[in-house]
């Protein structure tokens, strides 16, 4: 996929993205810079890319639509130096889409404030003894962005408004990458499968109010999702996972559906298909739930961290090949 960022001035050719002219100051051909202004940098070989394109409050039509066709590029993109309020985020997350209500992500967290329902707010920090948002500061395993919904997410925008001096880091990893590399007879199996997204716990591991721990899998509540789909926009195929915990390969015996799961999930993310983000205050970063997973490193409880997040709406999945 990475032919169409690559800077001509290396590759002896232009980008077969129109409109597009090598970076003056390009590294290792890693970045172009587009007659819109933008400058795309990938920050690894795996995934992602950083694009500098000045205040995400200021960006032309034109302009934005050089953003999102690095978005579908990249699959994770990062913006840095950015000062938004709460109004400003949301705006500039229509410009991918409809957006979704922010569902909580934590039980027992402070309720969302009704004058941005579309925001979700990402932290550890407890004021008055109640959490202002979810996940606190432990690990988040690696998974994707409720898929345990009918019409998961399309895309998540993630802004660093409060960071800890260490600690918090996000990691990608390339489901495209994942599925273009899977061996052809682990691959074999899965054509036509789909996976069970259990809907009882939440992504922090709790039991969500009115669902039983103790139910077997092939019998608890949850939408079935194949295991490649189809990305309705660039039109290539992913692996979709979802979670580890809690999920089931439908069809098959509890155990074999035990077994390929694991060594999808093996394969998936291995450190060759994935990038670790470092945040700074003003980042944002953009992924695409629809071809990328994401984890995060735990962080000092001591120490504060707010992120304001807000997802764009999805269509219903397609099958891949």
């Amino acid at each position: 996929m990475w032919q169409r960022t690559a800077c001509a001035r290396k590759t002896g050719g232009s980008s077969s993205r129109a409109g597009s002219r090598p970076c003056t100051g390009c590294r290792a051909g890693s970045c172009r810079r587009n007659e819109q202004g933008i400058d795309v940098t990938r920050v690894s070989a795996a995934v992602g890319a950083q694009v500098e394109c000045g205040d995400v409050k200021a960006l032309t039509a034109a302009t934005f639509a050089a953003v999102h066709a690095a978005f579908l590029d990249n699959v994770v993109l990062l913006i840095r130096g950015q000062q938004l309020t709460v109004a400003d985020l949301l705006a500039f997350g229509r410009r991918f889409g409809e957006l979704t209500p922010g569902a909580p992500v934590h039980i027992g967290q402070k309720p969302r404030d009704e004058q941005y329902p579309e925001l979700a707010i990402i932290s550890n920090v407890i004021e008055n003894g109640v959490a202002i948002g979810g996940l606190g500061d432990g690990e988040a395993v690696w998974h994707t962005d409720s898929c345990f919904n009918d019409v998961p997410p399309s895309c998540s925008i993630l802004y660093a408004v409060e960071i800890p001096p260490t600690g918090g880091a996000t990691g990608f990893a390339n489901m495209y990458t994942a599925l273009d590399t899977l061996p052809a007879a682990l691959r074999s199996r899965i054509a036509h499968k789909t996976i069970k997204h259990d809907k009882r716990y939440t992504s922090g591991g709790q039991l969500r109010p009115g669902f039983l721990a103790e139910q077997d899998i092939r019998e608890s509540p949850g939408p079935s999702h194949p295991i490649i789909r189809k990305h309705p926009e660039t039109g290539r195929s992913a692996l979709y996972l979802g979670r580890r915990p809690h999920a089931y390969i439908n069809g098959l015996p509890l155990a074999e559906s035990a077994e390929l799961l694991d060594a999808l999930w093996a394969h998936a993310t291995r450190p060759e298909f994935t990038w670790h983000h470092q945040w700074k205050l003003g980042d944002i970063l953009i992924w695409d739930n629809r071809c990328a997973m994401h984890r995060r490193d735990a962080l000092d409880p001591a120490t504060r961290r707010i992120m304001h997040r807000t997802q764009c709406k999805g269509t219903p999945i397609l099958e891949g090949v």
